[in-house]
């Protein structure tokens, strides 16, 4: 019997330190021999469904009307306040400032804007920025995927429909009914 478990417990140990290697070799190995009707056309994998892909935001979003707020003669404090900081900042570039944004979304078009800040020491020289930038209204619109299909539903009463409603009645309060017998009890102090 001992001789059973003494072969027994070498066995088991053999086969923990072989089992790790062999399922890294076949996850290794299924890698190469996907077939070719299962790998990924386009944005569909067997093109049935889309897989996830993780939103990608990076840098400041510039709109028209923040970069309207800012003038030649301006500070770097107050630019940095107005556009906040630059994704791009190079020490050998001291008079530059890079406000680049880029956003993936999933059903939308993927975006990129580019701005530069160019400075005189301290003061704000010129400031770039491609004609095509939106507004915030027009912003908000190119990344909102919640479109609704259809006929938006109606979110608000009319006056008139207001007047229609019947005004709730309340009924009058119920008069406590007594319980059981009522008594009578005689006065704690002698009446004179």
């Amino acid at each position: 019997m001992q001789l059973y478990f003494q072969n027994a417990g070498s066995a088991r140990r053999a086969l923990s330190m072989l089992l790790p290697g062999l399922l890294l070799l076949a996850s290794v190995s299924g890698c190469s021999m996907m077939p070719s009707w299962a790998s990924v056309s386009g944005d569909k994998v067997l093109g049935l469904m889309r897989p996830y892909r993780v939103e990608v935001v990076q840098g400041n979003v510039l709109t028209k009307e923040l970069v309207a707020r800012i003038k030649p003669g301006m500070t770097r404090p107050q630019v940095r306040d107005a556009l906040g900081s630059p994704l791009l900042t190079d020490i050998f570039h001291d008079d530059r400032w890079d406000y680049v944004f880029t956003i993936r979304r999933q059903g939308t078009e993927p975006q990129m804007r580019q701005v530069v800040a160019w400075f005189d020491g301290d003061k704000l020289r010129a400031l770039e920025a491609p004609t095509d930038l939106p507004t915030e209204a027009e912003f908000v619109a190119s990344i909102d995927t919640t479109k609704l299909k259809g006929n938006a539903p109606k979110l608000g009463l009319s006056d008139a429909e207001r007047q229609a409603i019947p005004k709730p009645v309340r009924p009058p309060a119920p008069t406590p009914e007594a319980v059981g017998p009522v008594r009578t009890y005689p006065p704690l102090e002698p009446q004179s």
